[in-house]
This record gives C-alpha cells, structure tokens and sequence, in this order.
C-alpha cells in the first residue's frame, strides 16, 4: 500500500514465525507509544506475550503487520469481543507514526472483519493519545464516543458508508500523488550502470541530466568503477562502484543494466534507502513468460524496500518546472516549462509526442511532466491521474494508453480529474489480438465502440491517433474553451474557409457563412474581420484560413512562407479576443505557424499563443472535442442523481436470487463469475424483474393449435404467435412471429401456416402473448464485464443495434441524466421523437425503465447480465415483451475494499 507521505509499506498477516520480528519491532517503540498501547509502563514483551501476539486463528484473533524491508513498523490487532463485536488496538513505531499507516492498517483490519462476520470495532485509548483517537474519528465510519474512568471508548459501525469510502479515497489520492511526486522532483539521482565509455544507455541519461540542468545532485554508479569514489570524466560528476558508497540520500535511481543486474541494483538501492526506481533494462515481460515472472520479482523486491517502479522497458520522465528541470530519460531535448502533462506506455509513442511538440516550436510544444511507464509494472496512468488532478502546474492531461489495467478505478479518476481539467487519451491495442505483450491485464468482453463510450461519459477527450492527441492538446491549453457551437469562419482563401464550413458541419458544430477577405486581403483586413467575429456575441469560436499573399512564395521554398505582419495581427486581435478559442488553417505557410507558437513578448504584454494546422479537419476537430468537452464539463457542474423509485422490494429480491442460486448447486460452490452463469426460466425470470417495477408481458406455451387456443382466450384477443426457439427469437423475416391476430379461427390458421414453414412445435417451441400497444421497438440490456463492471446499453431493436451496432452505452449507477442521455445518444433517436411526423414516444417511461435496471444490477451483483427484447415504447407507456436475465455469483470487488497497489 502507499503510504501518506509516497512511501510503500506491506500489509500481511503475523505468523507464529514472526516472534523475532514483533520483539525487535517492540524494542523500537518509545516508552510513551508503549504506555499509550498498554495504558500502563510495558517495558518488554513477556514470552507469554509474544506467543499471544502471533498465534491467530484469523477469525476470531486476527493481527496484521505493517513491513518495510522485512521489519515492523507497526501492527494491529483484534480479538472478537462476542457474536458481531471485536476490540481493535494498534501500535506503530515512533519514526513511522505521522506516515497514515495506522488509518490504512484500519481499512485493512475492518476488511478482515467484516469478511469474518464482525460489524463493530470497540477501542479503548487513552486521552492524551490525540493521534490515535483522530485515526478512529476521522475514518469516516459511524463512530460512537463516550468517556469512562478515564479512558476515551469509541464504537465504530465497519459497514462502508459514503463518508468512509470518499475518505479511503481522498487518502488514496494525497498518498498515490505524493508518490509519483516524490519520483518527478528528486533532490538527488543515481544513474545506476553509468559506463566510462562514450555511448549507452546509462552515459546517455546522465548527459540528459546535466544537459537540462538539473538542480539536484548526480551522481553516477557502476560497478566496474574504481573502489576509491571519484569523478567521472568529462562529466564532471562522483563516480561510486555502489549506491550504498553515496555518502548522502538518494531519492531516484535511474537503472540502465541489464535485466540479470537488476535485483543486486535494487537490493544496493533499497538497503540505501532510495525512494524509487526508473528501470529502463528490457527483458522483462515483453519477452515471454520467463520475463514475466522476472518483471513480478523486481515489482516484489522494490516494495519490500518501500520503492515505487517505473517501467520497466521505460523511455524515461521529465519535469520542466525551474526548481527541478529533470530530464532522466533518453530525449534528447528538454522541451520548455508548460502546461501539458504527457503520459505514454509506449517509448516509441514517448519520442514520437517529444519530437511532435518539438516541431511545434518551444512555445505551443512545452509540458509540465511526462512519464513514459514501458510495461507499467507499478507507476501506472491512474497513478498519474491522482498527480496531475491537483498539480498546479498541469492544465491539460494527454495520456497514450494500450491498456487499462484498472478501468474501474480509471474512469472513476478520469471522471474527477476530466471535471478540473481536460484528460485527452488514444487509445492503441483496440483488439485483444493485439495487446502488448508486456502487459498482463484482466480480460474484457466489452468491443472498442463500447469502451470509447464509457470513456466519453467519464468526461474523457477520446481521439483517434497521436496526431490528434497533439492537436487537441495544445488547443485547450493555449485556447479557452469555446461557450457553444457556434464558429465564425474567415479568411482569405474561399476554398479552405468552405472546407471548414463542410468539415465543422460533420463535427457537429455550428458555422456561420465563410467570410472571404480575398487573396488581396492586408494583415490589417485580418485584424479587424478577426476583432469583429470575437465581438459578435452570435459567435463561440473562430478559425482562420490563411494562405500567401500573391508574389510572397518563394518557388524553390514552397513550405517556408512567413508572413510576421499577418501573424502580429492575428496575436493583436486576439489578445483581446473576450474568452474566444481561434484557431488558425494555413497552407505553405510555416514560418506562421511557428511565429504564431512562439510570439515574440514585450516586458508586460499578454501572452497570446495561436494554435496553427496544415488542414482544416485537423485544426476543426480538435476545435469540436474542445466544445464538446465544454458542453460536458458545464454538464457537469449540475451532477445527475439516481432516483428514488417506487415498487421496488430489494429484500424479496436478494432472497430470490439467494433461493435460485442454492437451489441451482451447493451454497458457495458455484464458480463466480458471468461465464458460469445461470439463465432463469421465464416465470422465475419475469417475478424477478416484477420486485424492480419491471413488468413484462406474460406468455403461455403452445404446444399444439388447442392449447394455443386456449391460452389466447384466457390472455384476451388480439394476440401474438411466436416462435421461441432460440433460432427463431425475434426472427419476423422466418415466419417465426405473426401479430394481430383477432380470433380463434385466424389463430388456429396462422398456428398450422407457422409449423408448415418453419418446423414442427417441438422444434419452434410456440408461445401466445398479448399484443401491446404499437411503439418503436427498442432493446435494454446489462451486463457485468469483469474488467469495467456493469454496463447499462440502449438501442432499437432489429438491424440498427445487431447489424449497425447503433447502441449507447453507460457505467451502473446510472443517474437520470445519463438514462436521457442515453437514450439520446444513438444515430436512430429521431425515431422515438417523431420522425416524419409520427407520434412521439414516451421516452419518459423509456427513461425510467432505463432507471431500473440500472438499479436491479447495482443492488443485487449476482445478476450478471439482463436483457430486455422487444420493448415497444408506445406514445403513451412501454412493454417488455421478452426478458432473459442471467444469474451468477459475484467475483470479489476489489475496488471497495481497502487501499492497495495492484496485484503483482
């Protein structure tokens, strides 16, 4: 787990092996921490103690260690009281305490509880010991405080609530950001496999250090060096054999030896107490199974020693900021101080975006931070969002991502961060075929289209290639964000400024008439059509198109234009430009674009920075994701919530599916997990859904023409005659379901035309169903995907969600927001609105219905999947005409339980 201050320290339990450990660990408590712990002078553990302290049952006697390299730094205890109760008490070393290590061994000791069947702690603390009383208080738990013969006795409910989930997660977040910090702004670095030679890795990193001007100190590690310290030539910097021989702390060690090299350089590291690890070394699990297990030892050894790990197969991180200027990684350029956080797992993509902003110019081109993680074995992009979230000196997040190793924990801090500032991801590795093989990842069923959607919602800029990632992020961190839709196009060339109008149209923006300046058009003419447009309060954004001026191209250097005068006029007018985002559209003129990134600044002016594209659809679509951003970003300021709704009886419901899944196999030996799923018969299924407020149309089996008769006339005419056999669902093109149907005769006809054509009533397995009110056809469904948890879809029924995919998306608990959102989202929602004229649907009902079963998969996690087809949305009302739900018993969530860094 990761600790208040950035650290790492290992949670696990205390072994009857661990006696040696507890009574050096006791040694080193002050006499104050002991007395606090025993309300009385405890000088030593007696043997008696000792035995008592490590021998547990682990149900009713549980304890936990804190470790750091193998050693206690503190414990917790607690012994059950009677049937739901327990006493808790914990004892943390004086040189640990002040390090949130007591609070995060509380969320782990009430996990253990609750798993063994206590619902309260009871703890018994001296006043004085104001610390640990503020441990209990401020967990966020249901707490009871009380004072009696001198002793503070407090009562905590370990039942989750929402007030100690947000508080495991605001420490989650201070601890995990500290971290990544204290990896981005060392105070001294090691360059761990630094050779004598001109050349290599490790030479070329150091360079990179001293070349950016690093404020720290450097110092240069290489085994083959000298016994006796000295300076490294011509870099001028101490040269020791091992990072032990530093005679002062290390905060970061850069590896560049090889994979064997690895665990003595971690050991050297971890035994000086080096804070983290950047491993460049490859070998690891991009080559196979060998390297994997090599890839979990390293990640095992580092946290032992209480070192974070980026990479390994890492490119390397930057920080920009002036107090730091650190450059620990193989670019060769430090780019500029600037308000873009990078984040890559690729070190090609890593290079590929430095020499981008590169070209860019220093101005538009420069960061905050970049970490390019290699297989992210440890420091992943979740870790980075929880440090650009309250970085002061990142405005805009890009990330390149080829996996997601926690997308539950992803989207949730994407969604917090996106809500501050813009997070813009590309996504690579969209097919699991095609997945690195360096990262080992949980597996998931959900298509691309889906992920993307869920993305979207988290308030994620998703883009489609690096390029876009580039263009979309200096736009928002150079540009304001635009208040609409609406965009003023002007320019001097006809041509470029309709290409824009078209490529705006597509993107879903609202462009006004191009304004045409001609290509006679003066800087003058672009500074005042360019003040007008920013002053029309009918206009959000603007882009201007630019091309040379007649007789200003050099013929033998096409692609070098410039024109300083038009570029001033265009930074004048818009230093004044009230809040409006421009952007600019060029062609052959690249002496522009630059001056534009970069304009020359006199003492106290405003810095204004135009963001210039060779193409109308590259600059219009980052100026579309900037919008929609700012439409979703204003969204999101009056959050959603999730509705009470009436007729919906839990209780029953939890006891149905407890009954149906004991019935189905002996209690606990069905494997968790949707592929082990169980499909509820019709009647089971249908009163299920029925506790939730969702009704669904009955049916009666028909197994020959007289008890199709029979059924329609205690159903009531007209009625509806269907197939039901799996191939036949829904199949109305097969002859599989016939409507309308008005009487006995017509009945007994269809019945005998339907098993003439398509097969004998065994085969099709005919069903009567009373015929609903006419509407759109539609299709709600949910389904539990490991990976991303449950995932609420809507589309309409038949060809436009099975053949075109047309379906929206949305994570569980869905709010009323997200259900009208949803059903809103999909390209055939004019249907439900009254296309050409027809009567609108009720998309009220529709709404809630969506409500629902987001409910009924969120309340109860054994429903692992639901899916509700047709539901015809008449103008008044809908009906579930077919529903299958699935159920299964619930793998673990990890993502509520205590604070812990991934599984290795």
């Amino acid at each position: 787990m990761v600790l208040r201050d950035g650290g790492i320290a290992h949670v696990r339990p205390i072994t009857p092996d661990d006696a040696e450990r507890l009574v050096s660990f006791y040694e080193q408590v002050s006499d104050e921490s002991k007395y606090y712990r025993f309300f009385a002078p405890y000088p030593r553990l007696s043997d008696r103690d000792v035995h008592r302290f490590t021998h547990h049952d682990y149900v009713d006697r549980v304890g936990l260690a804190a470790t750091v390299g193998g050693e206690f730094i503190a414990t917790v205890r607690y012994d059950r009281l009677d049937d739901g109760v327990a006493e808790v008490a914990f004892l943390v070393q004086d040189a640990h305490q002040g390090r949130g290590v007591a609070s995060a061994l509380l969320e782990h000791i009430a996990a253990v509880a609750r798993e063994n069947g206590i619902r309260r702690f009871d703890a018994e603390v001296l006043p004085a010991n104001r610390k640990m009383i503020k441990v209990f208080t401020d967990a966020g738990y249901t707490a009871q405080r009380s004072f009696t013969d001198g002793v503070v006795r407090l009562e905590l409910d370990l039942e989750p609530t929402e007030a100690s989930v947000a508080v495991m997660r605001a420490r989650e977040q201070r601890a995990e950001a500290r971290s990544v910090q204290r990896l981005l702004a060392p105070r001294s670095v090691a360059v761990v496999g630094t050779g004598r030679a001109e050349g290599g890795v490790g030479r070329t990193v150091l360079r990179n250090l001293l070349a950016a001007g690093f404020t720290g100190h450097v110092h240069a590690v290489n085994r083959n060096f000298p016994a006796v310290p000295g300076v490294l030539e011509p870099e001028g910097v101490p040269a020791y054999r091992r990072v032990a021989d530093i005679g002062e702390p290390v905060d970061l060690a850069v590896l560049a030896v090889p994979a064997e090299a690895v665990p003595e350089a971690v050991a050297d590291c971890g035994a000086h107490g080096v804070q983290g690890l950047l491993v460049i070394a490859s070998g690891y699990a991009e080559s196979g199974p060998h390297g994997r297990a090599r890839q979990r030892e390293l990640v095992r050894q580092a946290r032992s020693y209480g070192m974070r790990v980026i990479g390994p197969n890492a490119f390397g991180i930057l920080n920009t900021a002036p107090e730091v200027r650190l450059n620990a990684s193989l670019a060769p350029q430090q780019p500029a101080t600037g308000r873009l956080g990078l984040f890559t797992q690729s070190a090609a993509i890593g290079l590929a975006l430095l020499s981008g902003l590169h070209r860019r110019g220093a101005g538009l081109g420069a960061i905050s931070t970049f970490v390019s993680a290699g297989n992210r074995a440890d420091v992943s992009g979740n870790d980075l969002l929880q440090f650009w979230h309250d970085d002061p000196a990142t405005d805009v997040a890009l990330m390149y991502l080829e996996t997601i190793g926690n997308p539950r924990k992803f989207t949730r801090l994407a969604r917090r961060t996106a809500a501050a500032k813009p997070v813009v991801v590309v996504k690579g590795a969209r097919h699991s075929g095609s997945l690195p093989p360096g990262h080992t990842v949980p597996a998931t069923r959900l298509p691309d289209a889906t992920v993307s959607a869920l993305l979207r919602q988290a308030g994620i800029i998703r883009v489609e290639t690096v390029t876009e990632l580039l263009d979309t992020g200096l736009l928002l961190a150079h540009q304001p964000l635009p208040a609409g839709p609406r965009v003023a196009i002007l320019g001097n060339s006809e041509s470029l400024g309709l290409l824009a109008y078209d490529v705006c149209l597509t993107a879903g923006l609202r462009p006004g008439p191009p304004r045409d300046l001609t290509t006679a058009a003066a800087p003058e003419d672009f500074r005042a059509a360019l003040r007008d447009a920013l002053a029309d309060t009918g206009t959000d954004a603007v882009v201007v198109t630019a091309i040379p001026r007649v007789g200003a191209i050099d013929a033998r250097h096409p692609d070098s234009g410039d024109d300083p005068p038009l570029a001033d006029a265009l930074l004048e007018a818009a230093r004044g430009g009230a809040g409006k985002p421009v952007v600019v559209v060029h062609l052959a003129l690249g002496g522009l674009a630059a001056r534009l990134g970069d304009p020359p600044a006199a003492p106290g002016d405003q810095v204004v920075r135009i963001p210039a594209y060779p193409s109308a659809e590259r600059a219009v679509h980052a100026l579309a994701e900037a919008a929609r951003y700012a439409r979703r970003r204003a969204e999101s300021a009056v959050p959603g919530r999730v509705p009470e709704l009436d007729g919906i009886d839990e209780a029953a419901a939890r006891a149905q599916v407890e009954q149906v899944l004991d019935a189905a196999t002996q209690p606990g030996a069905l494997p968790p997990g949707a592929a082990h799923a169980l499909t509820l018969d019709d009647t089971t299924g249908r009163t299920l859904l029925a506790r939730y407020g969702i009704p669904v149309l009955p049916t009666l089996p028909a197994p020959d023409a007289d008890a199709a008769a029979d059924a329609a006339r205690r159903l009531g005419y007209p009625v509806a005659l269907k197939a039901t056999a799996p191939h036949l669902r829904h199949r109305a093109d097969l002859g599989g379901v016939r409507l309308d149907i008005t009487g006995e005769a017509g009945l007994r006809r269809a019945y005998q035309e339907m098993t003439d054509r398509i097969g004998r009533p065994a085969e099709v397995l005919p069903v009567v169903q009373r015929m609903a009110p006419r509407g759109v056809d539609t299709v709600v469904r949910a389904v539990v995907d490991p990976a991303v948890g449950a995932v609420l879809s809507f589309g309409l029924a038949g060809a436009a969600s099975e053949l075109l995919g047309d379906l929206g998306h949305r994570l569980v608990p869905a709010t009323d927001r997200d259900a009208a959102e949803l059903v809103r989202s999909i390209k055939a929602a004019p249907l439900l609105f009254g296309w050409r004229g027809a009567e609108p649907a009720d998309t009220g009902a529709l709404e809630e219905l969506l409500l629902r079963v987001s409910r009924l998969v969120d309340d109860l996690p054994e429903v692992v999947s639901v899916a509700l087809e047709p539901v015809v949305v008449a103008g008044r009302g809908l009906s579930v005409l077919g529903a299958t739900v699935h159920l299964a018993r619930p793998p673990a969530r990890t993502d509520l339980g205590p604070r812990a860094l991934s599984a290795l």
